[in-house]
Formats: C-alpha cells, structure tokens, sequence
C-alpha cells in the first residue's frame, strides 16, 4: 500500500511495518544513493496545499523535522509526494503527525541553496517508484481495533435537510427510514437507494452508484444512522434528491439507544470527532420516539404463510439451479411452523458440507433466489451470516399429497421493498446473537434422531384451527402489481374492516382494481395549487389562442425594452396588420448565454410562435408591457414554458411581482421553475392525476381517490398531455390492473396504503378514502 495509517495507544505503534527496513538520519543522506530498503521519519512542520500541472498531475509539498536530531544543523527536509499518492496524503496529514518514508529518492535542489553556498537536499517520492508513506495514529475510544481514526484536518459542516437546494454540494447525517442493498445498474455499476429523515422533519432519497459493491454504505436496518460527505444536491422529477459527486464518502452506525458508536465502512481512513458521536446520539435518540423501526425482522419458526420478511441466517449450501435462479440453504436455529420445502438437488452440484446439511436438514430453509440476484447468490461464501430482505413465503401443495401444504422460500427477481441480500460482517450486533443460537441449535440437532421423516414432521404440530383459505393462499402466490414505499409495519386489513371503521385512519390493503374512473385518461390530468387545494382543468389549445390573442392587442413599450435584465428585438409580422412581436433575452450575469441556458420574455406572440421559440430556447415567459416594467401575461396562461412543458400558477394565492425580479434567481442556467415563480411572486399549479379506484378484495368493495404527480405511475402528469409513448405506458398500466374482456379472477393483486377523511357533504358527513406512499412495480414500467 503507497499509503498506510499505523494506529498508536498509548503512544505505542499496535504494528512495527519498518522493522524490517534500516532508518537512515537526514544528515547522512546523500543525492543518487539507493533508498529502496530504507526509510526516514519526522514530524510534518509545513504543509503546503496541493498544485497541479498541466497534465493535472498533482503535487504535494511537505516539510520534515528529525525529532532526534533537533539541536542538528541538518534537522529538516523537504519532500515532494507526487500523483495519486500526493492526493490520498493530502486527505490524512495533520500539521505535528509523525510520518516515515520508504523507497524515496534524493536529489539537489538547484533553487534552495544553503546558507554556505551548498545546495540543498530534495527527496521525491511516488506510486512508480514503490514509495510507501506511514502515518502514525494516535486511537480514538470507542473504536474496534480494525478502524482507523484520524484527527480531522478541518471541522465539517452538516447541513439540515430541510436547508438542501439543488446544485449544493453537502454533509449530512441522517436516520435511515427506507434502502434497498447494492444490486447490479443496468451498467456496470451497482446502485443503492437509502431514504433519510432527520429532526427537521424533512426526507431525503439518495441514489448511490459505484463499481466497488463495498464501497456503498453498511445499512442493514430502517433506524440506521449514517453520515454522507460530499454528496450532491439535485432536483428529479420535482423532488429532492442526493446522489454520489466526487470523493463521496459514508459511515453507518446502529440506531440501538446506548449500543456502541462504531462506524461500518470500508475506507481505512476517516474523521470522526467527539461532536460526530454527540450527532450520532441526538440522532439516536430523536429516531427512538420519531422513526418506527423496521418490525420485518423474522426467524424461521415465527414465519407465516402470506409473508414478506426479512431474515438473518447462516449460509450452509449453495447450489446453480438454472441460468435464472439459484437455490440457498440456509438456517437460523430455529424451525419453521410448517414443514417446508426441498429443492431436489440429486443432479446438481451443491456447495457446502453434505454431513452437516444432513445433520441440519430439519432446521435447514431452501430459498430460491432469482433474476438480477443471482450473481450476488452465486458469489456469497458457504458459512458467511446474511440478511436477506423481502424474502416472500407462501404455501404449495405437495405433489405426492395435494392436501398437503409446505412452506416455499423466494427471493423474487427485482428491487421493490428493499429486496436483496448483504453479507453481515463478524462483528456485527445480530450476528452475535445469531452464533449463540446456532451453537444451541447445534448442540440439540446432535441428540435428534437422523431417522426423522417428514410424516413424524408433519405429526408434530398440533391441528391448525387458523388453516389457511384457500382465498389466502391464491393472494400469497401472485406478486404485487404496485409496491409500498413507507409505513412496512402496517399490516393488512380487510376491505369489510375497513368500512366499519372511523375516520381518520390509515390502512394497507391487498385487493383487486374493479373499475376506474375516468375510462378516458387524459381526463385524468388536473391542475391542483398545494395551498387552497383547488382544482382546474388544464386548458385547450384553443382556450390558449383566445388567452395569448387579448396580449396581442397592445403594442409592446419601447420604453420598457434593453434593460440591465434584458436586451430587446422587436418584429413586424406581414399579412397581419402589422402586428408587432417583441422577444427580450435573458441575461446571465451581464452577458447573453447560448439559446439552449436563456430564458426569453415574448409580448404579443401566438401560440404557434411561442411553442416555436420554446423549441430553440430553455425557457419562454409570455409577458406585457404595463405601466412600469414588464407583467406576466395572464395566469390563465402559462407563466412559463419549456420545451411542451406548461407551467401554470394560480390567481387565488399568487401576487404577482415585477419582471426585474427574475435579478433574484441565483442559477440563470437552469431556470428551475420553482425559482422563477418563487421571483415572480407566482404560487405555482401542480400536474397531477385525479382518479377513481373501485377495489375489491373478496371481502368488500371500497372507492378510494388516487392523487399523484407522477409518483404512482413513475409518469409525469406535466408531460403526459403532450407525449403520445407516455400515453401508451399509462394505458398499458391500466389495461395490466384491469384487463378488458378479463374476469376479475385474473386481476392482478394491487397492494396500496390508503387513508380515510371526513368530508362535509351538506348536513352530513361522508368518509372518502385517498391512496398515498404507494407506486406502480419496477418491473411493470
């Protein structure tokens, strides 16, 4: 390694990596001398910051001071690291660290003579010449001895998440409210998803990418804590979003109240400080009565036959089934209520010591893993600890006795709930707890007899009252057509359950779409203002025309035209009567950006001609000359355009400003419309979809409202009006929920949160349901 940390205690290195290499005194080096094998130590008295030449090859500047020699003559020196080494020493040097130096090089300086006329001694050091740079440690408490702590260069500063705007670049610390494990991108990168919540209240998605699987963060429960440095801030789909920017680095700790503060990552070098573990005990605490934990944590013999959980195990098997799935065994010292299944592996190859599956047979699980997590499956070590998320059980009939049932183990292909698998390291928590019940499982399994038959199985449970129906086990076997992004601790309620009770409440349900309203679903799109919640059709392009036609009638200002804001051009139209059409461009810090970054400003243009320059333009506002400067044209129309995307404001809550105001928006690149509206004094309209569901889950029929901008059908209400594939995606959705012609029986399962409200409907009042934190399945898209 170019770079190594050696941990001290108490002042005393944990291991001696120069004992085997000769320490040479600055005073006895000479320029052109072989210094492969030996090595010089000092304290850093000067560090200068990183420089780069042309071919952005960086260079660090160190100064050495020999500690013992310090009354020397010859007591400093000067070294220059050099490339990628220069980078990585940068990170970790702290002005009075003791470093050594293996495998340098020695030159003259010809630009610092000596005080005698001599010059001066100038050692080199990098990656190419097998340089190898140590750095002495002094040990944090609280740290296991694997960790590597620094003393932080510099304090770092973390930002609330209520304080992210698009374009920072931030710190942050976070309590893990939802994440799906590493899985293989479409690339070949892998990605993870982690959402975080902090006292503010406020949520943050990340979407992390990066080719080394151990490089992603340790999150293995909802209520984690992690630390997120140098990750972006971006806006997607008119949310919030983090993703990884350069040198994106993370720590996780257990969310457990009082449980030690030990930090999972797999770089070997980090700061952490006494304020980052006062951050990680506020958070800790805070999440105690703020975060509902994850309850999808289930052992083997508590789990039942309609279930997604998630388990910890032991790997004690492996086998390749075929090119799109893979068999696990896996057990967790404990037996299943129900006998499960064997996957009948007589020709395939399995991985794992035969005796001690045989041995363990009875409180071994066979778990099928299928599609993208095969590659993961197949890479995992027979005897590591596991967490599989979302692993779905569910009841089959034998083939030998179709009265009899057993217990099936799949991880199906895909992502929905977090689905995946992570390898637990050693150390961890649950592991601990997992290796004493196997140890007493073990020791039990050794006095079974090894003549146990699945019949003496099957006659060890008592008869079950609570039997399974018939109903239960046909929802069990279908996946979900939508999946739940919150609120995994709510279980299941029956729709006849559900109209029984009070408002307000919230419920999860597993039905069947019966009907939808409206058949037609472009009427599906209305415009919604999140503060006085009205709602208004978007208009035609007919009623668009009338709107711009009324702008046309006035004669644009020439007094209002070449500002500081803008500059002017102004056109006659032929054929027309003269009509007169001024564009103003954007400025962007005093000059004119490319057409693609300017905003435009239109008075008396039509419809044609506006959807033209919203073509060759970023943006387009159409506007009018008033008394003292440039108005927004009308809010019947849109007050902003880009590309075939209206945006709308609403008259009731918006109070609208001058046009010079647009001075205020920071980035005058990306004209983010919530920027432009917010500038303009403009309250803006929501796309969003307005619909009528109509369930039914055997048990009862319920009509509930679904009021979405895009999350549940991953489809832009603000786009679909204007794209003929986003329409098509959106019917072939429907037509998947509903099938034409079909029966219900053949409905696919919709699995949806759905919240009850009262309503006053004259004198009385009436409970309506409304959809929420729910989406239509990855791979329904």
């Amino acid at each position: 390694m170019p770079l190594e940390l050696i941990k001290e205690v108490s002042g005393v290195p944990e291991v001696e990596p120069l004992s085997k290499l000769q320490q040479v005194r600055f005073r006895s080096l000479q320029a052109g001398c072989d210094y492969s094998k030996k090595y010089i130590q000092g304290k850093l008295s000067d560090i200068s910051s990183l420089t780069y030449d042309g071919n952005r090859a960086a260079t660090l500047e160190v100064e050495l001071q020999e500690q013992e020699n310090s009354n020397s003559e010859i007591n400093t020196i000067n070294l220059s690291i050099f490339g990628k080494l220069a980078k990585d020493c940068a990170k970790v040097f702290y002005k009075g660290d003791t470093i050594a130096v293996a495998g340098f090089i020695v030159l003259l300086s010809s630009s610092s003579p000596s005080r005698d006329g001599e010059h001066c001694l100038v050692l080199k050091a990098f990656e190419d010449l097998q340089s190898t740079v140590y750095v002495y440690v002094k040990s944090v408490t609280g740290f296991s001895t694997h960790s590597v702590c620094l003393v932080p260069k510099s304090r770092y500063l973390y930002t609330p998440l209520n304080e992210l705007k698009a374009g920072m670049v931030v710190n942050v610390y976070g309590v893990v409210k939802f994440f799906k494990p590493p899985y293989l991108s479409k690339g070949t990168d892998y990605c993870s998803v982690v959402t975080i919540v902090d006292p503010t209240n406020e949520k943050l998605t990340c979407l992390l990418f990066s080719g080394n699987y151990d490089a992603h963060p340790m999150i293995y429960n909802n209520g984690d804590i992690v630390r997120f440095h140098r990750l972006k801030i971006q806006i997607y789909k008119n949310e919030t979003q983090g993703i990884n920017s350069s040198g994106f680095a993370s720590l996780t700790f257990e969310g457990t109240v009082k449980a030690p503060i030990t930090p999972r990552t797999s770089s070997k070098c980090f700061n952490f400080t006494a304020e980052d573990r006062k951050m990680v005990e506020t958070l800790r605490t805070w999440a105690s009565t703020n975060v509902k934990p994850s309850s999808t944590l289930v052992k083997l013999r508590d789990v039942q036959p309609v279930q997604y959980f998630d388990l910890t195990c032991q790997l004690l098997g492996k086998a390749e089934v075929d090119g799109a799935s893979f068999l696990l065994k896996v057990w967790d010292g404990t037996r299943t209520p129900f006998p499960s299944w064997r996957v009948l592996i007589e020709d395939l190859v399995c991985h794992g010591e035969l005796r001690e599956l045989e041995r363990l047979q009875d409180l071994t699980a066979d778990i099928l893993v299928y599609d993208n997590h095969v590659q993961l499956a197949k890479a995992l070590k027979v005897g590591s600890f596991l967490r599989i998320y979302s692993l779905h059980c569910k009841l089959q009939p034998t083939e030998n006795q179709a009265a009899s049932l057993v217990l099936e183990f799949h991880l199906h292909g895909g992502t929905s709930y977090g689905r995946g698998i992570r390898v637990l390291p050693e150390d961890n928590s649950d592991v601990d707890q997992l290796k004493k019940d196997l140890e007493s499982a073990s020791l039990t399994a050794n006095q079974c007899s090894e003549d146990t038959h699945v019949s003496d199985y099957e006659d060890s449970f008592p008869p079950s009252p609570e039997s399974v129906s018939l109903y239960e086990v046909e929802r069990c076997q279908q996946l979900s057509a939508t999946i739940l992004t919150d609120h995994q601790y709510l279980k299941n309620s029956q729709l006849c359950t559900i109209l029984k009770q009070k408002a307000p409440q919230q419920y999860r349900i597993r039905a069947k779409l019966r009907s939808y309203e409206p058949r037609r679903l472009f009427q599906s799109v209305k415009l919604h203002c999140p503060q006085c919640h009205s709602l208004q059709e978007v208009p035609h392009e007919g009623d668009l025309e009338i709107i711009l036609q009324k702008g046309e009638t006035k004669s644009p200002d020439t007094k209002l035209q070449n500002t500081l804001l803008y500059d002017s051009k102004v056109w006659t139209t032929k054929y027309q009567g003269g009509r007169k059409v001024a564009v103003h461009f954007v400025r962007n810090h005093g000059s004119l950006p490319l057409s693609n970054d300017c905003l435009i400003l239109i008075e008396g243009g039509t419809l044609s001609e506006i959807q033209k320059l919203a073509n060759n333009f970023h943006s387009v506002i159409p506007v009018k000359s008033g008394h003292k400067d440039l108005e927004v044209l009308d809010l019947s129309a849109p007050f902003l355009i880009q590309g075939k995307i209206h945006h709308y404001g609403c008259k009731q809550c918006s109070n609208l400003k001058s046009i010079q105001n647009l001075n205020s928006v920071v980035d005058k690149t990306s004209w983010i419309p919530s920027s432009v509206a917010e500038a303009l004094g403009i309250v803006p309209l929501r796309h969003i979809f307005l619909m009528t569901f109509t369930f039914d889950d055997g048990t009862g029929v319920l009509e509930a409202y679904l009021m979405d901008s895009g999350e549940f059908f991953h489809i832009p209400a603000s786009e679909i009006l204007t794209s003929d594939n986003l329409q098509q995606n959106l019917d072939t959705i429907m037509d998947m929920f509903c099938p034409p012609g079909a029966k219900i029986d053949s409905y696919p399962w919709l699995e949806c949160f759905i919240k009850s409200y009262n309503v006053a409907n004259g004198t009385e009042q009436q409970i309506c349901y409304q959809i929420f934190d729910t989406t239509v399945a990855d791979d329904l898209n």
